[in-house]
């Protein structure tokens, strides 16, 4: 059998994502058991050698758990201990008393911005989840219309502003200035979020109706009546004990402003900087603070912890296959195919930008694969072209390329359908069509900055 090449391989790629969606969908097969098939099936389609199709697998699903999953254990650990500590209430009730009932979904967005500056994605829906959960049973409002906000202000900072750790590769990668990306970042996020945050989650919550029980939500949500003011941990502490993840990763991204390089301290900084050590010392922390301090025992923090796993492991594999279907397109060719057929078509820096990055994130299912990927591809053909480009603005580019319509092959989408209790088609109507809204107004608002700067 011969192996497939130009548009042959492109067609595969169609028909393996058409037929993941399908059996998933109609047939309501366990995700995890598609992805599997699907991606072994591609790749005997396209003619990988069959001993490079299973480890091809393997590899993909190995580099994202190894990632992904001590984020998600820590990062529901955490969660697990603000829940019963009643740290999660007590932001909730804070951020209510704050912004108002009313307006609760722009509070959303606003924690979610700040949260997820230095952690990835992942991280910060792990870290936000139990807060969104509660702000929706103290409201009685829709989870949309409380968590799409949420992770939009995550996706924003995710792609398009520094010292998040995928807009930071591609700032080395297009030797922009990092102050100057932050500032038009903002310019551009900042807007792009709430639109594709407050708004947008306005208008679709009431065409989606999530079902009455949530199994990951009693997770976080405590079945009791609201506990009394002075039972609950204050805000500050719980405030510190959330963040603290988030300080230590933005010391580690300082650690060469303050230290030499390679040095003891610079070494010690850039190591606690880390999103898994940063995450333990947070676990560690917060057995103290919403622990010890609220009166549990250890063998009670032994079982919170212990409790909140089991409802990630099934998550945690479909993520995890997510990222293993995604690798075996890479290692058939798909990707490279699609970078090809950009190039030859002669457009400006930035569309191009966007465009690799856009289809190798449909291809690949990873924002910050196809960050990276494009950018390497994009940086020699902008140097060399003959239109001038700001190096800030590509990277915007490129990153609003690379959060469009995140689908079966994404991690972040199997984890916000599972956390939201929603069907396959209801994550595509609200979290591919939110992040599709981010990538074309990111594109747009940044070539409006373009003709202005």
């Amino acid at each position: 059998m011969g192996v497939a090449h130009g548009s042959m391989l492109l067609i595969y790629a169609l028909v393996a994502i058409a037929a993941l969606i399908l059996l998933i969908t109609r047939f309501k097969v366990y995700p995890f058991l598609v992805l599997i098939i699907v991606s072994l099936l591609l790749g005997l389609a396209v003619g990988m050698p069959m001993d490079q199709i299973v480890k091809s697998f393997e590899t993909g699903n190995g580099n994202t758990l190894g990632h992904i999953a001590i984020v998600v254990g820590l990062g529901t650990m955490l969660g697990k201990m603000m829940a019963e500590s009643g740290g999660a209430e007590r932001v909730a009730t804070t951020l209510i008393r704050w912004f108002g009932e009313k307006n609760i979904h722009w509070a959303m967005m606003v924690v979610a911005i700040i949260v997820g500056l230095p952690v990835f994605f992942e991280v910060g829906f792990v870290l936000l989840i139990p807060i969104a959960f509660n702000v929706a049973k103290r409201t009685g409002k829709s989870l949309l219309l409380i968590g799409l906000p949420m992770v939009a202000g995550l996706s924003v900072v995710h792609g398009l502003i520094p010292p998040h750790p995928a807009a930071l590769l591609a700032v080395q990668a297009y030797h922009a200035d990092i102050g100057k990306t932050i500032a038009y970042g903002l310019i551009v996020g900042v807007p792009t979020a709430i639109i594709a945050g407050p708004l947008f989650a306005l208008f679709i919550h009431r065409y989606i109706k999530l079902p009455e029980s949530n199994p990951l939500a009693d997770q976080f949500v405590s079945k009791a009546d609201p506990k009394p003011d002075s039972e609950l941990p204050g805000f500050g502490v719980t405030l510190f004990t959330i963040l603290l993840p988030v300080i230590l990763m933005l010391i580690g991204s300082w650690a060469d402003l303050v230290f030499a390089p390679k040095t003891l301290p610079n070494n010690l900084l850039h190591f606690i900087g880390t999103s898994d050590v940063a995450l333990l010392i947070a676990v560690l922390v917060s057995f103290w603070t919403f622990g010890a301090q609220r009166g549990f025992t250890r063998e009670q923090i032994q079982k919170f912890c212990g409790d909140c796993l089991a409802p990630i492991a099934g998550i945690t594999l479909i993520v995890g296959a997510g990222g293993g279907f995604g690798r075996v397109l890479m290692d058939s060719g798909v990707s490279k195919q699609i970078v090809e057929l950009a190039q030859n078509e002669h457009l400006s820096p930035l569309l191009l930008g966007w465009l690799v990055a856009a289809l190798i994130r449909l291809a690949t299912g990873s924002a910050t694969v196809a960050m990276t990927t494009a950018c390497g591809i994009v940086a020699p053909i902008a140097s060399a072209s003959a239109m001038t480009v700001k190096p800030e603005l590509l990277v915007l580019a490129t990153g609003s390329g690379s959060l469009i319509f995140s689908h079966v092959n994404d991690g972040g989408f199997w984890l916000i359908k599972e956390y939201f209790g929603m069907s396959v088609v209801q994550t595509f109507k609200t979290w591919s069509l939110l992040e599709t809204i981010i990538s074309l107004l990111g594109l747009g608002l940044t070539f409006a900055l373009a003709a202005a700067v």
